[in-house]
């Protein structure tokens, strides 16, 4: 591989993704690449948060969202209607559980997904290895990963949700239907429910003295 100059740099070409209101605010302008992560304790809204980032990136690309852990069932499909998905929206494609090799199997079609949601890590931890996850942006170098995570004492689990999150150039840390969104980005606050996000982080506060 050849060297590359200051200029050779500054030449490069890079697509980003142009967001509006509130996401605009916390991501700026992204690169239309790389890892992301969402993690957080279970029943927190991280379904919730992605499938509200996966309607904001359709405005401008294909998503793929794998709902691996729960499935398409009754539960998922609240979650979308909250999250505010409408029949129009021609651009997210749903799929239950699927071998890994599958999975990137359709970003090799011709006109794959220019965004891949995976929920969750810990549902294919016995599936990828960590180089496996830090070849992904060398192999797809124009697709976005969003891996979802749980979380266990603060951080995210497992193992590979870790590494994931050290390679990540966004990270959304999920808590109390809240986020906070770090990395190569403006960052900021997400409250995926307004009411109740501030019912309970009033709670934290007031326990916390």
């Amino acid at each position: 591989m050849r060297s590359l100059s200051a200029q050779n740099i500054f030449d490069k070409k890079h697509k980003t993704i142009m967001l509006t209101g509130l996401w605009a605010e916390v991501l700026g302008t992204p690169e239309a690449a790389g890892l992301w992560i969402i993690y957080g304790a279970e029943k927190n809204g991280k379904t919730w948060l992605a499938l509200m980032l996966a309607i904001a990136l359709s405005d401008q690309f294909r998503v793929d969202y794998v709902s691996a852990e729960e499935g398409t069932g009754a539960d998922f499909v609240n979650s979308c209607k909250r999250a505010g998905l409408t029949v129009n929206n021609k651009r997210i494609k749903f799929r239950d559980y699927e071998v890994w090799d599958d999975v990137v199997k359709s970003l090799k079609s011709t006109r794959p997904a220019k965004i891949l949601i995976v929920d969750n890590l810990t549902i294919y931890q016995d599936e990828l290895s960590k180089k496996a996850v830090a070849d992904l942006r060398l192999e797809y170098p124009n697709t976005i990963f969003i891996f979802l995570a749980h979380e266990e004492r603060n951080d995210a689990v497992p193992a590979l949700a870790k590494h994931v999150k050290k390679l990540a150039k966004i990270i959304f840390h999920v808590r109390g239907l809240s986020c906070q969104v770090a990395g190569r980005c403006p960052g900021g606050i997400i409250n995926i429910d307004e009411e109740k996000a501030a019912l309970y982080h009033g709670q934290i506060t007031k326990k916390g003295g």
